[in-house]
């Protein structure tokens, strides 16, 4: 069983964060439990060569089902995923910036989509899951997404700007970044820094900061269950345990320790997997 991220090759790392590779096999008549799954700064391609999985959006109870390849933008709610006995996703994380430069679709319009990524790119994704059910190893598996990404950079369809970078600083945090030096840094007047992030996101940067500093304690938490909530919100940025449980509040309905509880029975820990820190 695996959960492992992967470094792409150099050639694709300036749109490529990370491959995710997610591959659990559960016993017939074994118990599957969901997986609550938070937003997370990420947009995303995922191929399911086996079992798909069942996504239920807690805040309207629509459901969606057995799509073999999915392109979903930036989620700022829980969605609640339900997987087969016989589960691999391999997923690619883009950086923010990046799926929009592939496509030219403005992130606005897949914000919160969980999408048949057929109906953005072509039909031949359902030749690459084909060839990935088919693989022989994960290495294989990782070749050929590679291959496709690199398809899709060939044909890209707008070009990189300072603000591509700029976001890219901020998803990385090595240094906190306001929004006044971003605008700078991308060489453009906040109101058009605003304007330009949410096309290339989805969402305004205020928010995208709120889930990166948001991610980040979700996963130190899985990382250092011993750590205490206080610890937590200190190390992240979070102004006390209040700040960061008032985060946590919008962005699951739960609190920090209600939202965990659910995620210690996620698929993945009954293989003593988890969702650590980067």
């Amino acid at each position: 069983m695996l959960l492992k991220d992967f470094l792409p090759p150099p050639d694709v790392q300036e749109y490529v964060q990370l491959y995710r590779i997610v591959h659990l096999h559960f016993e017939n008549g074994q118990e599957v439990p969901h997986k609550a799954y938070p937003p997370r700064p990420e947009h995303c391609l995922a191929f399911y060569p086996f079992d798909t999985e069942t996504v239920k959006y807690l805040n309207s109870g629509k459901e969606i089902k057995d799509v073999p390849v999915v392109l979903y933008g930036q989620f700022t709610e829980v969605t609640n995923r339900m997987i087969g006995h016989n589960f691999l996703v391999l997923q690619v994380i883009f950086y923010p910036g990046a799926l929009y430069r592939l496509t030219g679709i403005p992130a606005t319009e897949i914000t919160n989509q969980y999408l048949d990524a057929t109906t953005v790119f072509s039909s031949s994704l359902k030749e690459i899951n084909e060839q990935l059910f088919y693989a022989k190893d994960y290495a294989v598996m990782l070749n050929i997404v590679n291959q496709f990404i690199r398809s899709l950079i060939n044909k890209s369809k707008k070009p990189k700007l300072l603000i591509d970078d700029a976001s890219a600083l901020l998803l990385k945090g090595d240094e906190k970044m306001s929004v006044d030096q971003m605008a700078k840094a991308a060489c453009l007047s906040i109101r058009q820094l605003e304007r330009k992030f949410k096309e290339r996101t989805g969402i305004n940067p205020k928010l995208y900061e709120r889930i990166i500093r948001f991610d980040n304690a979700f996963r130190l938490k899985n990382s250092h269950p011993q750590y205490d909530w206080l610890r937590i919100a200190m190390a992240c940025g979070y102004h006390d345990y209040q700040h960061l449980a008032k985060e946590y509040k919008t962005f699951t309905m739960l609190t920090p320790t209600a939202f965990h509880e659910i995620e210690n029975k996620a698929p993945e820990r009954k293989f003593g997997l988890i969702e650590g820190s980067y």
